[in-house]
């Protein structure tokens, strides 16, 4: 058996980065004191979601990575003894930016970062005007307490980021993610509808892959966006283990069991029985000829 516990820091943010990275270390410590080995931030915890617009002073919120940020959580990790998973707005060059998840290993060690692959451009959410696409490609880290694969909110839609972090070998994935509800929207069907999707899509990646998967969302409201939350653990056959609220704060601490993956992927083999001299056409755009 090899039981971890995971952290999920579910918080709102303001305007004041001093005070939202204050409430997530407050949030880190209070799930270490809670047993949590690894604890996992919400997508850019130390601002507003500043992606609704297209405004050039938000470069102002980058940083670099490993830099100030990193370095505060690597004091923290130490202390704690607890693996820390950060995301983050890198500034890589002048005019270069990314969307990174930094992670700390549980002395405090920088084990490197990934940069969001997939980058969306949608109403509310104008990332390409602020984020490069990702080149590192998909990342897994070995951490004191497990090798973990984190890929970031938009690469949550994509079953091919989390199939390959999961054939690197990672034993659970972590998406820090920033969506929510447009509180223009007057059809509440619709909201609901948009919420179970995005529930419904990692849950799939925790069954196909046989791995736990652990979301951690931000909430409250910013701007036009009601950040719905609802933050979750799914088992390998993806039953929830854990499941947030959609308006409150939360800091939960979730056990989970690593020897699952072994169990669910011996009994329900889909690695086995992956047919991976056939997927070749997966590397086309769309299949039009």
């Amino acid at each position: 058996m090899k039981k971890i516990k995971v952290g999920l820091v579910q918080m709102s943010c303001s305007a004041d980065v001093t005070e939202n990275t204050n409430k997530a270390i407050a949030g880190i410590k209070k799930a270490a004191e809670n047993g949590a080995n690894i604890v996992c931030l919400q997508e850019l915890f130390t601002s507003l979601y500043f992606c609704d617009v297209e405004d050039h002073d938000n470069f102002k919120l980058a940083e670099a990575i490993p830099g100030p940020t990193t370095m505060s959580l690597s004091a923290v990790a130490k202390e704690h003894n607890v693996v820390i998973i950060a995301s983050l707005f890198e500034k890589r060059a002048a005019g270069l930016y990314h969307n990174t998840t930094a992670v700390i290993d549980a002395d405090g060690t920088y084990l490197g970062k990934y940069r969001k692959m997939h980058i969306p451009d949608d109403p509310g959410y104008y990332e390409k005007f602020y984020f490069t696409p990702g080149d590192l490609g998909y990342k897994v880290f070995d951490t004191k307490f497990a090798r973990i694969g984190v890929l970031i909110c938009w690469d949550q839609w994509y079953p091919e980021a989390s199939r390959i972090t999961s054939l690197m070998g990672a034993e659970v994935l972590f998406f820090p993610t920033a969506i929510g509800w447009d509180t223009n929207e007057k059809e509440n069907e619709a909201n609901i509808e948009q919420y179970n999707a995005w529930q419904t899509i990692q849950r799939s990646h925790a069954v196909a892959n046989g791995v736990h998967v652990v979301s951690v969302n931000r909430v409250g409201r910013e701007a036009d966006q009601q950040f719905w939350g609802g933050s979750f653990v799914a088992n390998p056959f993806g039953s929830l283990l854990y499941l947030a609220s959609h308006d409150k704060e939360e800091v939960h601490v979730q056990e989970i069991d690593l020897a699952l993956t072994d169990k669910y992927r011996t009994t329900w083999p889909y690695l086995r029985d992956r047919r991976i001299d056939s997927y070749g056409p997966i590397l086309k755009r769309y299949i039009d000829e």
